[in-house]
């Protein structure tokens, strides 16, 4: 079953590629005290991920920090490539680009899916998630072959929706 609003977001370690190399970061760390925005992409480097899903959370960053969320962009591959991703896509400083290596917290949340057909074996569905101190308030999984749901400005809308005083 998958992660449902409510729910709290799984304990376990991802990681960033930095100057330092590979670090794991945990998730309870990521989300404990924030409200934070994570969005999944079924692969760094793909058409639908890189023309439109990371560059809208790119484009609205700012639309989320004066909210007072964090963004996070996850996928399962290597830290190394969702590295390289990231700086060509220019993403700003803060919105952190988590590699999911081995699909475990991807699998933990109930949202992995079997793209073998395509030649990339497990992968994660694209999905966006809005959490609040660990607890994931707002859950949004694509079905197959399309992007809406999980796109940033529908999350700005649900955030919006869930918040007593959304910004003007």
């Amino acid at each position: 079953m998958s992660i449902q609003p409510g729910d709290s977001i799984p304990s376990m370690s991802l990681q960033v590629a930095g100057a330092q190399g590979a670090q794991d970061r945990d998730t309870a760390q990521l989300f404990s005290g924030k409200r934070v925005v994570l969005f999944s992409v079924p692969g760094a480097f793909t058409p639908t991920c890189s023309e439109r899903h990371l560059p809208g959370y790119v484009q609205h960053h700012d639309d989320f920090v004066k909210r007072g969320i964090d963004v996070y962009c996850l996928s399962v591959n290597d830290a190394f490539v969702m590295q390289a991703w990231g700086e060509s896509q220019h993403v700003p400083e803060g919105l952190l680009m988590l590699a999911d290596g081995n699909g475990a917290f991807t699998r933990a949340l109930g949202l992995e899916m079997d793209a073998s057909p395509f030649g990339m074996g497990v992968r994660g569905k694209r999905f966006a998630i809005y959490a609040d101190n660990g607890v994931a308030r707002a859950v949004e999984v694509e079905a197959p072959g399309e992007f809406r749901v999980s796109s940033a400005e529908s999350m700005l809308q649900t955030i919006d929706a869930l918040s007593p005083n959304p910004p003007e």
